[in-house]
């Protein structure tokens, strides 16, 4: 199996709650929880229910996030494990079609997340859909630092297409920033509710923002990316066509 910063982290964490002291988590103060010490891998089971309300999951990360900054390491380890269903899942998203940079995806989206735990208001709401979303930028960006490499200077400067996938979606919204058709941000938003598994209610959350604000905002960078595409100016990279002029 491949060894990642994931699995490395699964692994910290199945040493925790292992039998027979088990690192537990007070389940009493919270509603909706049982009135005991519930182990974090059996805490984890409960957070993946569909059937959690969004109350008692704020309530459960405010508290594993107060206890990661507070508590020690065991705790940070213990919060990182109650995610880890959550973060793979983003990782493997991120990772299609991008094997190579897996290693790095998976090392950024943790290293992200665990700022997120250690730094985020824990007093705004949706504190887990937050923790995800900075995970999920932090991969994002992995992806598109590598869409956005010079090409090596072995390629040839014909017309000819790109080695590369230039028609990926992602690669299209790289250059269709590089070339200052929409932002960085714009794009950020296209490709984490378009070609992610990002909802734009997650978004709004965080921003503090209306859902209804969030999806016009997306609806005008995409009217202009159409645009551009049925110009034909994002046929090519920039680069390639000032080389062959």
């Amino acid at each position: 199996m491949r060894r990642t910063a994931l699995t490395v982290a699964e692994d910290a964490f199945r040493l925790l709650v292992c039998e027979p002291a088990p690192l537990a988590f007070d389940g009493r103060p919270i509603a909706g929880l049982p009135d005991r010490h519930i182990p974090l891998d059996e805490l984890r089971t409960m957070l993946r229910a569909r059937t959690m309300s969004p109350d008692t999951s704020d309530a459960i990360w405010r508290q594993l996030a107060h206890q990661a900054r507070h508590w020690g390491p065991a705790w940070t380890v213990g919060a990182v494990g109650a995610a880890l269903p959550g973060l793979t899942h983003l990782a493997a998203r991120l990772s299609k079609g991008f094997t190579k940079l897996a290693d790095d995806i998976d090392s950024e989206l943790l290293a992200a997340f665990l700022h997120a735990l250690r730094t985020d208001d824990l007093q705004a709401p949706r504190v887990w859909l937050r923790l995800c979303w900075a995970a999920w930028r932090a991969g994002v960006k992995v992806r598109r630092s590598d869409d956005l490499l010079e090409l090596p200077p072995d390629v040839p400067v014909g017309s000819r297409t790109p080695y590369r996938p230039y028609g990926h979606p992602d690669l299209v919204l790289g250059r269709a920033v590089a070339a200052g058709i929409i932002t960085e941000a714009q794009a950020e938003l296209i490709a984490a509710t378009r070609l992610g598994d990002v909802l734009i209610e997650q978004i709004a959350a965080e921003c503090g923002q209306p859902g209804s604000a969030i999806r016009m905002r997306r609806k005008r960078a995409e009217r202009k990316l159409i645009a551009a595409l049925q110009r034909g100016d994002l046929a090519v990279p920039r680069r390639i066509a000032t080389a062959t002029a």
